[in-house]
């Protein structure tokens, strides 16, 4: 049994893959049933980009404070770090299989929460139980299906894991689509997740727990009971004896650094070579959120929105199509990360990321400079009382010719559109529901996250792009990176240190981007965002070496020595020349 990483999935793998699991069913059944674990985890965190856009509608409070959108969207991170951090303990302490039963309990708790919801704390209260749900998840559900899968199709089986992401959250933004038109809207696409969290509750009950935490506990025989349904008669004794081997090599490291999470937690920053895998394995984790994915996946909507697509049910159905292409790029990674190595991946992810962001950003800025003009005189007759507060037509100091759209949604007012031409001048009227039940009567588009554009396509579909360029790189790398950079001893440590830096940097970005868009607009915000992604390629670039093929003890040695990127490497020796000729 191959101990201590995730092995990697190749072709050849991926054909073997389904040769055994039709062969024997049994192991598809385990690996699908703790994947369910990950379709959750993508759900919940897609789900709120759509219902968020009715959550407003049904609470003011919610419309006018971003601060309070950005809460919901990101207490279910702030609970998936707390979820991980005491994850990894659980997992340890009560197994693999109690740690995703309890996922599910707090999956189904904040679901039922969510959609019975009468306040918008409530929500909160709710996202917060499903962050734990999910912080158990991103971590226990792979490594469930790891232990309990042949060491041959391992890979194959544990990448799957992230496909299933992916798929939850595409499945997140069908379901919103589903129920645009549904009284209670909002409350269905929240509360709909407990179903397949009670599904996977039901089927882990009949389910075994991992072979190698039972054979850790001295439950042997339990432990050798599962490995008979997994592996052929003639390969279970092998199989046995190297997991006594990888269990009694992991009891002597912890004789000799001490058993508690504080002593390894020590253990692993007294160690080179540690400490310089975290500074890799933190870097690429910290890099994939602050290049803004999340912001996308969260908001996507709103984003299109921002666009100049103000209708709701547009908006979902035109984010429907990044959450497809993250799916799809995570095919693609698992079909080339091992043919052409993560570093290379991750570089060229890098600067396709920065191209695109640096675009959007540029678009945004056109989009709001071009944004249609205020008509004064349909501004002050368009109804009783309905004219922006902020918009004084006989003034000098703000005449109404330096008006647009963008300005009068930058004064807390809304735009109704032209009923002639989509980017004519229009109305700059109150910020309510009646004013936008009233353009709406007459036959016209309320506008108030973005303008009418005709570089809104241009929006669209350098999104896209993003998405096509951050999904086969960034988007499933980083954990490819952090499953083998470490020793075997401090695997479990590192990777849980590079994880929770993953969840606060989303946490971090997540809970900033509608203020940001508020203070530095779009543009501003996607050019930050290019900012970050910057100065990410370049730690990556200096940090993170290539482990394409190697073995977890040639990683070791790789660390042990140092890394430096080739460019460095030839520098110094030409110095050396240099010194030597002189």
């Amino acid at each position: 049994m191959v101990e201590g990483g995730i092995a990697k999935a190749d072709k050849t793998e991926f054909t073997e893959c389904w040769r055994t699991t039709w062969k024997t069913p049994y192991i598809m059944r385990l690996a699908l049933s703790a994947g369910i674990g990950g379709l959750l985890f993508g759900y919940d965190t897609g789900v709120i980009s759509g219902a968020l856009l009715f959550i407003k509608e049904d609470f003011e409070e919610v419309d006018r404070k971003t601060w309070l959108q950005s809460t919901i969207v990101s207490m279910a991170v702030a609970g998936a770090i707390v979820g991980a951090a005491v994850g990894g303990w659980i997992n340890d302490r009560f197994g693999r299989r109690m740690s995703i039963l309890i996922a599910d309990v707090l999956f189904l708790i904040g679901a039922v929460v969510m959609a019975a919801a009468p306040a918008p704390w409530v929500i909160i209260v709710g996202r917060i139980f499903v962050g734990f749900g999910v912080g158990m998840a991103s971590m226990t559900s792979p490594l469930y299906i790891s232990e309990a899968s042949p060491a041959r199709i391992r890979g194959a089986l544990v990448s799957t894991n992230g496909l299933l992401i992916t798929g939850g959250q595409f499945i997140s933004y069908l379901v919103n689509l589903a129920f645009v038109n549904t009284p209670g809207t909002w409350r269905w696409m929240l509360g709909i997740a407990g179903v397949p969290a009670i599904v996977q509750f039901v089927l882990m009950l009949s389910l075994p727990e991992s072979p190698r935490w039972l054979y850790r506990n001295d439950r042997i025989a339990e432990s050798r009971a599962i490995l008979e349904r997994i592996y052929p008669e003639d390969e279970v004794e092998a199989e046995m004896e190297a997991l006594k081997e990888s269990v009694e090599v992991e009891k002597a490291d912890e004789a000799i650094i001490g058993d508690s999470f504080v002593a390894k937690i020590k253990g692993a920053f007294a160690n080179p070579i540690v400490r310089r895998g975290l500074a890799a394995g933190i870097t690429v984790q910290v890099a994939q959120q602050f290049v803004g994915i999340n912001t996308v996946m969260y908001y996507s909507p709103s984003i299109v929105q921002f666009a100049g697509y103000a209708s709701n049910s547009t908006a979902m159905a035109l984010s429907l199509i990044t959450s497809g292409l993250n799916a799809i790029g995570s095919i693609v990674s698992m079909m080339f990360v091992d043919r052409y190595g993560r570093r290379k991946l991750m570089i060229i992810s890098m600067f396709g990321i920065i191209t695109c962001l640096i675009i959007l950003a540029t678009v945004f800025s056109q989009a709001a400079i071009h944004a249609p003009k205020i008509d004064p005189v349909e501004s002050s007759t368009f109804a009783p009382n309905a004219t922006c507060p902020a918009f004084v037509p006989h003034t000098t100091a703000n005449p109404p010719s330096r008006w647009n759209c963008m300005k009068c949604l930058k004064s807390e007012c809304g735009f109704c559109a032209s009923g002639v031409k989509p980017y004519a001048p229009g109305a700059c009227v109150v910020l309510s529901d009646e004013m936008k039940a009233t353009c709406h009567s007459r036959g016209r588009t309320y506008f108030k996250d973005g303008c009418p554009s005709k570089f809104g396509f241009l929006a669209i579909v350098f999104l896209g792009l993003y998405i096509i360029v951050y999904a086969p790189g960034m988007g499933t790398v980083p954990w490819i990176v952090n499953s083998e950079i470490y020793p075997l001893r401090y695997r479990g440590v590192g990777g849980g240190i590079a994880a929770v830096s993953n969840w606060v940097s989303n946490l971090i970005v997540s809970e900033s981007f509608l203020s940001l868009t508020h203070a530095l607009g779009s543009s501003g915000t996607f050019l930050l965002f290019a900012g970050f992604s910057t100065v990410g390629l370049f730690f990556i670039w200096l940090l993170v070496p290539e482990t394409k093929g190697l073995q977890f003890e040639e990683v070791e040695k790789l660390l042990e020595a140092g890394y430096k990127p080739s460019l460095l490497r030839q520098r110094k020796k030409k110095g050396k020349d240099v010194d030597t000729a002189a």
